[in-house]
């Protein structure tokens, strides 16, 4: 059963990729480590494309740390595990966010500082790509977030440009569910390191996914049809 899901999980990552044009030969890729379970996920996966497909690239696993005190020393040894160093980078993000700006919407704000922040230490070390773990449910909780508190039909992209850093931002899991992250860090005995920010669990983003989860349950499969809703868009369906 989870050897299925592994490559049940692997196509879908490969499917991605193939679509979207997230990895090519010849790149350096950064990958966004925070600890948790979906950037876990996501280097284990980009290990599998390295080693399992005709693809030729760099993998560069980072970590950011965010000053909350979290420890970096389980992602390093899960790195090496699996053959790579970990690239750890001191910031002050988390000060910065929750100290000195106190900010009504810290994660929006830590966010934007985190990923400035990652594509300068990307680009430090030659790297031309920037992965990072969102997944399906985060892509479905963003649109769904976009229009409740924005009034506004917004997703993040598979594969963006950022023109001030000069880099892509890629996300090679948007086809991938939260459920079967989850599983296989299960299945693989990988305790994702415990998340210290001061506002993880308590944002709107947690009620947003509490939301979907119960039209999940009302209605399976639910999240996967509103990532087709996505994709398959057309400019002609909206009003301006």
């Amino acid at each position: 059963m989870s050897q299925r899901l592994i490559k049940r999980m692997f196509r879908q990552v490969r499917d991605a990729n193939i679509k979207y044009g997230l990895v090519q030969s010849g790149d350096r890729v950064a990958v966004a480590m925070s600890g948790g379970k979906d950037s876990i996920a996501m280097l284990y996966f980009l290990d599998l494309l390295l080693k399992h497909t005709p693809l030729l690239f760099e993998i560069k696993p980072v970590y950011l740390d965010m000053g909350f005190g979290n420890d970096a020393a389980a992602i390093s040894r899960y790195c090496q595990d699996i053959g790579y160093d970990l690239i750890i980078e001191e910031s002050n993000v988390g000060k910065v966010v929750f100290s000195t700006r106190q900010d009504d919407n810290p994660c929006a704000l830590c966010s934007h500082l985190r990923r400035g922040a990652l594509c300068r230490v990307a680009s430090a070390h030659g790297c031309n790509k920037l992965a990072l773990g969102h997944h399906l449910d985060d892509v479905v909780n963003t649109l769904f977030m976009s229009m409740l508190y924005e009034g506004r039909y917004h997703v993040f992209k598979p594969n963006a440009y950022l023109s001030r850093a000069d880099i892509f931002a890629i996300r090679p899991l948007v086809y991938v569910e939260e459920k079967d992250i989850r599983a296989l860090c299960s299945y693989l005995n990988i305790q994702p390191v415990k998340n210290l920010c001061p506002a993880d669990g308590l944002t709107k983003r947690s009620e947003i996914a509490d939301l979907l989860n119960t039209i999940e349950r009302i209605h399976p499969g639910a999240r996967r049809k509103f990532l087709a809703g996505i994709e398959n868009v057309r400019s002609e369906d909206f009003w301006s």
